[in-house]
């Protein structure tokens, strides 16, 4: 199946309605989590670049159930693993809260997959049963890159994601 890039709006909360509807009609039926997390993190960087410096998801390790795994994700080399209450992505884990960071630097415990990140959102993705199946994490190279209207319309996506 081909796919051709859609132009999207230039206002931000539209753009995220096209994109995540996009990313939900590509992915209806499909049983393939790793399908799944790997179109949104596709649809999701290109729309966005280049603000969305890395978009990619850490997944619940099902050996080490308090560890995130890297898993699908566009752009730089990403961390392995990363211990649920280390740094941004293990916060948003053992919160099971969205985290925004408007300067990572200034984050306790703050881990530096890639020096060249200065904000971060890190949304959880919840199973069906409200355990932790993953987060989705996007970094940006600009600071305060994200606010609300990221916030909110990325949880939404994030809500639906796992839904066949």
């Amino acid at each position: 199946m081909s796919h051709a890039p859609m132009q999207y709006s230039a206002d931000k909360a539209t753009k995220y309605d096209e994109v995540c509807a996009e990313i939900l009609s590509v992915v209806s039926g499909e049983t393939s989590v790793t399908a799944r997390y790997a179109t949104a993190a596709c649809l999701l960087a290109q729309a966005f670049a280049p603000v969305f410096f890395w978009t990619g998801f850490y997944v619940v390790d099902p050996l080490k159930k308090n560890e995130l795994v890297v898993g699908p994700y566009q752009g730089t080399l990403g961390c392995l693993r990363i211990p649920f209450g280390r740094g941004v992505c293990g916060a948003a884990a053992a919160k099971r809260e969205t985290q925004v960071v408007e300067d990572v630097h200034a984050f306790p415990g703050h881990i530096a997959c890639d020096s060249r990140s200065n904000s971060e959102i890190v949304v959880p993705v919840l199973n069906a049963d409200g355990s932790l199946a993953a987060v989705l994490d996007v970094d940006s190279e600009q600071h305060a890159s994200f606010d609300d209207i990221d916030k909110e319309k990325l949880e939404v996506l994030c809500a639906k994601l796992l839904v066949i």
